[in-house]
């Protein structure tokens, strides 16, 4: 495998200097519709960059779609998770996805794509690759930081004050409205309220943030292309369009696995929802729920993790008192937790 020295020229100025590689290039003797749809998904694809001014790229400057073939590269190879593409980039410092693939791999990739995925999928992605430009410097808190996040949105909204609040997707009554009622205050203190938009708990906070006009961002276990639930598939695409949907998951490699497999996609996005926010609220989950793969998350990565009261309250739940020894805070009312997050200066924006 060919694999190119990371470029150290820093070019604020002119994000797109880096030539692209001749797999992109439509001239190069690529005809047809491929050649069309290779063109769209080219000039469309960096609309999303272009738009926020000069101050992107302040690192380095990238062709955002080779980024993303790159990649999509990296993701087909057998055994690939966020584990060890983590340690690669680790043993790799200062490089990007396109400087470990070799091109005619990059190339294949971005052919799937385009048949498999399609121009106009791509051309209302954008990518934050870690070492260029607004990747969030705080998704290295994670124990295996995440090096490209696909998003469609406001990416401003990762600036902003925010806190997740998690949970299951069978709530009772009381825990769907703790959820709303939670959501809409924190909206009313200035906060982004985080979910994951799975059914239940994250359902509702969404939805309580969206009713009280505020913003949400939602951190989603499938690539953006896809939708879980198919129920929430209108909320996704209101919050796709009027906030942030953010994603870590790649398009091939979930088309290329079964659901059982999948699934792992879905905890893993809770660690990211973690390191994205300043605090989690968890607000109802049972003892084998994913809700708890980001309550480690917060702790490990020293983050504040609230439990409703109501949690301690159930006999047959352990992890609350486990987490509480842990430093979780419990939490007996709206009020006091409220009044935990604005009166710490650590939950500020950026």
């Amino acid at each position: 495998m060919t694999r190119r020295s990371p470029s150290r020229t820093l070019d604020k100025w002119n994000v797109f200097t880096r030539p692209a590689p001749r797999w992109l290039e439509v001239g190069s003797g690529r005809t047809g519709r491929g050649s069309a749809l290779m063109q769209m998904a080219i000039e469309t694809s960096t609309m999303n960059f272009k738009s926020t001014g000069l101050k992107l790229f302040k690192s380095r400057p990238i062709v955002p779609l080779e980024e993303i073939c790159a990649y999509e590269s990296l993701w087909l190879n057998h055994g690939t998770w966020f584990a060890n593409l983590a340690a690669l980039f680790r043993e790799n410092p200062g490089a990007i996805p396109s400087d470990l693939v070799d091109e005619g791999n990059a190339g294949l990739a971005m052919h799937r794509l385009l048949a498999e995925i399609g121009a106009e999928t791509l051309a209302k992605t954008g990518v934050r690759v870690h070492g260029a430009g607004e990747y969030p410097k705080k998704l290295r808190d994670a124990d295996h930081p995440i090096e490209l996040l696909y998003y469609q949105g406001n990416w401003e909204l990762v600036d902003t004050r925010s806190v997740a609040i998690v949970g299951t997707r069978s709530p009772s009554d009381e825990g769907a409205f703790n959820a709303g009622l939670i959501s809409h205050k924190l909206v009313k203190s200035g906060f982004t309220i985080v979910s994951g938009l799975a059914k239940g708990i994250d359902s509702a906070a969404h939805n309580a943030a969206l009713q009280a006009g505020g913003n949400t961002i939602a951190v989603i276990g499938t690539p953006l292309n896809e939708c879980y639930p198919k129920e929430n598939r209108d909320l996704q695409e209101t919050i796709a369009r009027d906030h942030l949907v953010i994603s870590q998951v790649p398009f091939l490699r979930y088309r290329d696995q079964n659901f059982k497999t999948n699934r792992l996609f879905f905890p893993a996005r809770n660690v990211t929802m973690s390191a994205l926010t300043s605090a989690t609220i968890i607000v109802e989950a049972g003892n084998t729920s994913g809700t708890l793969v980001q309550a480690r998350a917060a702790l490990a990565q020293k983050r504040k993790l609230f439990i409703l009261d109501s949690c301690f309250r159930r006999s047959d739940l352990t992890w609350p008192a486990r987490f509480e020894k842990l430093g979780a805070i419990r939490v007996k009312n709206v009020s006091d937790l409220i009044g935990m997050l604005t009166d710490d200066p650590t939950h500020q924006a950026g």
